[in-house]
């Protein structure tokens, strides 16, 4: 039988922890084997309005868990009468990788789940086997990481504004796009999480970026 070969994001996608706010950065290929399927893949989702989460790996996998948490957690607050806290969010969508493992096809994915609330921000790290970390700092994953850790590891102080980390992380998804085969696209995405919720950048916005950081 012929292997069917899925939809996958290379990726880079980087989370960066500021002094009030989560900024997610992305690109925006995603790959069918050597062919490029998407140009315009968009790897930054909200789950919640004060909730966000970046995709790596296959395609079908990440919609698809991005539906049934948004579902759970939506239910969690309609059950319970609150917010769904972020820190909450990342153990619920743990338990759901964890029970994917033992099945015969598990969710080949690797996530990041950031968020804003009464702790302020926080980002968590998730892999296919269901663990969970959060990381103070930054993180990046997907084919790419390993060049924008480079950029993270060289720029990342703390106490950082929200507009020092818009530029870091576009600056460490640009690298990782000039060096990496499985990551491109038309543009980066970049997202912002902090006390009034998560807002994805305009394309203009990020343009503005874009020729900042190349000065």
């Amino acid at each position: 039988m012929e292997k069917i070969e899925g939809i996958k994001s290379g990726t880079t996608t980087v989370g960066i922890v500021c002094k009030d706010s989560v900024v997610l950065a992305a690109e925006k290929k995603a790959t069918m084997g050597y062919l490029v399927a998407s140009k315009e893949d968009v790897k930054i989702v909200e789950i919640m309005p004060h909730i966000g989460m970046t995709e790596a790996g296959m395609v079908g996998d990440v919609q698809a868990l991005t539906r049934y948490l948004r579902a759970e957690a939506r239910l969690f607050e309609l059950t319970n009468r609150k917010k769904i806290s972020v820190k909450a969010t990342a153990t619920l969508l743990s338990n759901i990788l964890y029970q994917g493992r033992w099945s015969f096809f598990p969710y080949y994915v690797q996530l990041m789940l950031a968020g804003f609330d009464e702790m302020g921000p926080s980002l968590f790290v998730l892999s296919p086997d269901g663990s969970c970390l959060e990381d103070k700092k930054f993180f990046t994953t997907g084919s790419g990481s390993p060049i924008a850790f480079g950029v993270l590891e060289t720029l990342y102080k703390e106490n950082l504004s929200v507009d020092e980390c818009k530029k870091i992380v576009v600056k460490a998804v640009k690298a990782a796009v000039e060096r990496d085969i499985a990551s491109g696209g038309k543009g980066i995405d970049v997202a912002v999480i902090d006390k009034d919720g998560f807002k994805l950048l305009n394309k203009k916005d990020v343009e503005k970026i874009l020729e900042e950081v190349k000065k």
